[in-house]
């Protein structure tokens, strides 16, 4: 086997992969040479994008799975979906975010659940039905997608920030749990990351950002996907509920 392909028959489960850093980390995995099942909740059409290029890319297999990782019983069928598929999951990698900024004054009910929900929930969910796969198996990588506002929080984002410090606490416990059996758990937090999220920022924003930013610049999703994908590989095995800052020295 090739250093390239240092993930070859290994199977990857990738949530929220229509597009940005959940598409860039399927490429990076499909590239190292394992299969990739993508999940999406809205995005079909990028999702399916997404198979294409992952298998341009060198993934060996692919599966699409659409399913609401923010309820237990969608996400149950969707690793029962990969196992038959692939007979086994080595990578979880939980993508899925949202957003639904304001100031916690004027933040509805709605607003602070659905982001609490898709992220953390479903952080949880996915976690939880990966775990009692990878026990079985003695070996797994858990690479969960929190936010640097998780660590130093943001105005406007309450509801956000703690949603990815939740994804942090989980992660630093689970990995206590799980590293005995082979299995290590571990956080990658982006900063200022170019992806339609960002996009939509008014540019007073965006500037406000940047010069805080000793890179000078704002981060590409590649770059958050190397992060991930290292953390995800045998080289990483003594790597354990850590967090790792992508983040241009933020």
């Amino acid at each position: 086997m090739s250093e390239e392909k240092i993930l070859d028959g290994q199977t990857a489960l990738v949530t929220g992969a229509g597009g940005g850093i959940g598409r860039s980390i399927v490429l990076k995995l499909a590239e190292l040479g394992a299969g990739i099942v993508i999940n999406y909740s809205g995005n079909e059409v990028g999702a399916r994008e997404t198979e294409e290029l992952a298998k341009k890319a060198g993934a060996a297999k692919t599966l699409v799975v659409k399913a609401d990782v923010s309820k237990s019983d969608p996400v149950k069928e969707m690793f029962e979906k990969a196992m038959e598929a692939f007979g086994r999951i080595d990578i979880l990698v939980n993508n899925s975010g949202v957003t639904a900024d304001g100031l916690l004054l004027r933040m509805s009910d709605e607003d602070y659940r659905k982001v609490i929900s898709v992220n953390l929930d479903g952080t949880f969910y996915c976690m939880r039905e990966a775990a009692k796969i990878m026990v079985r198996q003695k070996y797994g990588r858990i690479v969960n997608l929190s936010s640097i506002v998780g660590i130093t929080g943001n105005p406007g984002q309450v509801n956000y920030a703690a949603s990815k410090a939740g994804i942090i606490g989980m992660t630093k416990s689970l990995a206590r749990e799980l590293g005995r059996k082979g299995i290590t758990v571990n956080a990658v937090a982006p900063g200022f990351i170019e992806t339609k999220m960002t996009e939509s920022l008014p540019e007073a924003a965006k500037e406000s950002f940047l010069t805080k930013i000793p890179a000078g610049r704002a981060g590409k999703p590649s770059e958050v996907a190397a992060a991930a994908a290292f953390l995800a590989s045998p080289a990483a095995s003594y790597i354990n509920g850590q967090v790792l800052e992508v983040t241009g020295g933020m």
